[in-house]
């Protein structure tokens, strides 16, 4: 129980604050220059428990990490299911007073932030995805170059003048690309030395040091995902029921972290690589063989299974110990 409900809709210029009261239904509400100094001043002349929310933006983080002093608590909130901000008309204010009155009805979806230093983490491995597309999208551009001419990409030069220009631009790129791609590497081995919980995420089956940072870096705490079925949701590997009226009308996909899901199938892959002789390769030949699993379904089980022992291991912080995975069903 809160004695203030306050909701900030904050921009660069201006902010818009509205509060609501447990005794009142009743809306206050201001719309001010942007000065995170006032805003601080404004929250700590409030007397008694306090609940702040934000949308999540790309301010969301720095303004959760200046305001958590200063209320009880905050409550960084989806966008995504604020439907009730687009209808009418929209301004600064009224959105304010919308997401008040949704944060004291106890309507909106939060989405984890921490004060923790870990969740800086996220930053290189944004960086380092962003890096990683760009260069893709520059080596994709140069295969396109090649292959519009029917010569193959691995070709080194064109013979149109335009066309040479071009590619040398892409190449000098892709050169640009490397170079920051192996800076950034080398940065997450300094990291991964750095964070027990990053070593022992690599210990797991199919998990790399990259692979391992990302989880550390997006899940954080494990403890936010009351169960392992939340935790596969949010990476993506399992499908959501939707049943009404005793009804069945299918399934859906829920909103789930891309990242994620990438690193788990992209283990899913390592697994089944020829020089490797884990026992997730042979749940993968059970499955296949037993079970009548086609290729595509059988991997999808490894990388829920692979995701399944990341998730142990996030909440015992040790290291993955094989004998941990039960082959009962193999020997069957």
């Amino acid at each position: 129980m809160y004695d203030h409900y306050i909701a900030v809709d904050w921009a660069q210029r201006n902010m818009a604050i509205a509060r609501m009261t447990h005794d009142s239904n009743q809306v206050k509400v201001i719309d001010v220059p942007s000065n995170i100094k006032e805003l601080q001043f404004y929250l700590s002349q409030l007397k008694g428990k306090k609940i702040l929310t934000i949308e999540e933006t790309t301010t969301s983080q720095w303004l959760y990490t200046e305001l958590k002093p200063y209320v009880d608590e905050i409550v960084v909130c989806d966008p995504h299911h604020n439907r009730l901000l687009s209808e009418g008309p929209k301004t600064d204010k009224i959105d304010a007073e919308k997401l008040v009155r949704l944060l004291k009805a106890n309507f909106l979806k939060p989405v984890f932030h921490t004060g923790d230093d870990f969740i800086y983490l996220r930053k290189v491995v944004s960086g380092y995805e962003d890096v990683v597309k760009a260069g893709v999208r520059l080596k994709n551009q140069r295969a396109a170059l090649f292959r519009a001419q029917g010569k193959d990409k691995n070709e080194q030069s064109l013979e149109h003048p335009t066309e040479k220009f071009v590619l040398e631009g892409i190449d000098k790129g892709i050169i640009a690309y490397e170079e920051e791609k192996q800076r950034y590497e080398k940065k997450i081995h300094e990291i991964y030395k750095q964070y027990k919980i990053v070593k022992s995420l690599e210990s797991i089956p199919g998990i790399g040091e990259i692979g391992a940072l990302k989880i550390a870096a997006l899940v954080i705490d494990p403890k936010r995902f009351p169960t392992r079925g939340h935790f596969l949701s949010y990476c993506g590997l399992i499908m959501l029921d939707r049943i009404s009226g005793g009804k069945s009308y299918g399934r859906k996909k829920p909103r789930y972290c891309p990242s994620l899901k990438s690193v788990f199938k992209t283990a899913a892959f390592s697994v089944l690589l020829p020089n490797n002789d884990s026992l997730l390769k042979e749940y993968y030949y059970f499955l296949t063989k037993e079970k009548n699993y086609n290729e595509r379904s059988a991997r999808n089980a490894i990388a829920r299974r692979v995701a399944t022992l990341a998730y142990g291991v996030l909440k015992t912080e040790k290291e993955f110990d094989p004998r941990r995975i039960k082959c009962s069903h193999i020997s069957k």
